[in-house]
């Protein structure tokens, strides 16, 4: 796109999806509160609130645990409302006719269908999200230029993603928490990339110009999918309720390597059960171990990435973003840290999941950076503007 073409329209989209990302990462640290709390089943019903429709539960009645559930459940609306919004104006944009009609007209039947507020409508859409958001991706791979699949994946991934927490509640399955965090988490990601390919810098060609190295490009994407990895580790231990397995920092039961064998295991828990804590078991153990391990592996690997950014002297907004990236996962080390010795502290936990939300979007932005100047195949010196990766469609 040239910088005369750019309209009201793409600056209302960028804007749009910015704002859906923002709402997002709330959500995030609204539902990390949820289950920090422990209060995910203080509202046991859903889609409705103890038998009132969602918005029409007297505030009256938002009263401890049901606060912080409720509140959650409107965040997620508002976010599915930004992301319908999203998808339609994408759509709206890139097509014309009737394919145009058609595609908003299917985004307006969805919503209404999920308005008939049935479990059987709901399991049904869930199910055919899942091959939707993959025929998005897969779309939007073989042509960037066609930001409405891209648009199509995260519309579907909401409804998936609202039914999920639905039936997380429903069915009382704790597994489900797991990859219903997990999908948040992608989530955001995917709406963080799409805030980028929507912006005028990005459309314009400033937004990948810099010195290409291959070698940080692939440490940056490696350290962002371990990254990916640990927020799942981070996941199940929230909703399998494991996270003090372990409760001293920053050895294990005073050691480097616990000693997890039948014996010990009884010795732990005979003190755990003195002390008023629940027992635990080896492979508990080990899940915490494996979270502390791959915590020290992205802590190198960003440094890795911070040490040669400036090393090489690459341009300037790597250089800037890797220390973001850096100064973000000492942060998150301490928290992990600190809600370990505060107990499991409410606001530390959830704290530490929404600066592990932010650690994967500073990842995932700067591999696609990265990626996309190897790409290009026309280097720039650093911080020299020139060859945009992609014109509008």
């Amino acid at each position: 796109m040239k910088k005369n073409t750019w309209t009201f329209s793409d600056s209302f989209i960028h804007g749009w999806a910015i704002l859906t990302a923002f709402v997002t990462l709330i959500l995030i640290w609204s539902g990390g509160l949820v289950t920090s709390k422990g209060v995910g089943m203080s509202v046991p019903d859903w889609p409705n609130t103890y038998g009132y429709n969602m918005f029409a539960f007297p505030i009256s009645r938002w009263v401890g645990g049901i606060f912080y559930e409720h509140g959650h459940r409107l965040i997620a609306t508002g976010v599915g409302v930004l992301t319908t919004v999203l998808a339609a104006c994408l759509w709206g944009r890139e097509t014309t006719g009737k394919i145009k009609a058609f595609g908003i007209s299917a985004i307006i039947f969805i919503v209404l269908l999920l308005g008939v507020r049935e479990m059987p409508v709901y399991l049904t859409c869930a199910v055919l999200a899942l091959p939707m958001i993959a025929f998005g991706i897969v779309k939007f791979c073989r042509n960037p230029r066609q930001l409405r699949w891209l648009g199509v994946a995260v519309f579907s991934a909401v409804i998936l993603q609202g039914v999920l927490g639905g039936l997380r509640v429903v069915w009382f399955k704790d597994q489900i928490g797991i990859f219903h965090g997990l999908l948040a988490q992608a989530f955001l990601l995917t709406l963080a990339i799409l805030a980028v390919l929507t912006s005028r810098a990005f459309r314009e060609g400033r937004w990948v110009a810099y010195m290409p190295d291959r070698t940080l490009a692939y440490i940056t994407l490696a350290t962002t999918v371990l990254i990916y990895f640990q927020l799942g580790l981070g996941a199940t231990m929230r909703h399998e309720h494991i996270g003090l397995s372990i409760p001293d920092f920053p050895l294990a039961y005073g050691r480097v390597i616990p000693d997890t064998s039948a014996e010990a295991m009884a010795q732990i828990n005979a003190g755990r059960v003195q002390a008023g804590q629940p027992q635990t078991t080896a492979f508990q153990v080990w899940v915490q171990m494996v979270h502390r391990l791959t915590a020290v592996c992205i802590l190198v690997g960003i440094t890795m990435v911070f040490s040669r950014a400036w090393r090489t002297r690459q341009a300037a907004p790597i250089r800037r973003w890797s220390a973001v990236w850096l100064t973000l996962v000492v942060v998150q080390v301490c928290l992990g840290a600190w809600t370990i010795w505060s107990n499991k502290a409410a606001d530390i936990a959830t704290g530490h999941v929404a600066v592990g939300a932010l650690i994967l979007v500073v990842g995932g932005l700067l591999s696609l950076r990265m990626f996309c100047g190897l790409r290009t195949g026309n280097f720039a010196w650093p911080d020299a503007p020139k060859h945009p990766l992609m014109n509008a469609a």
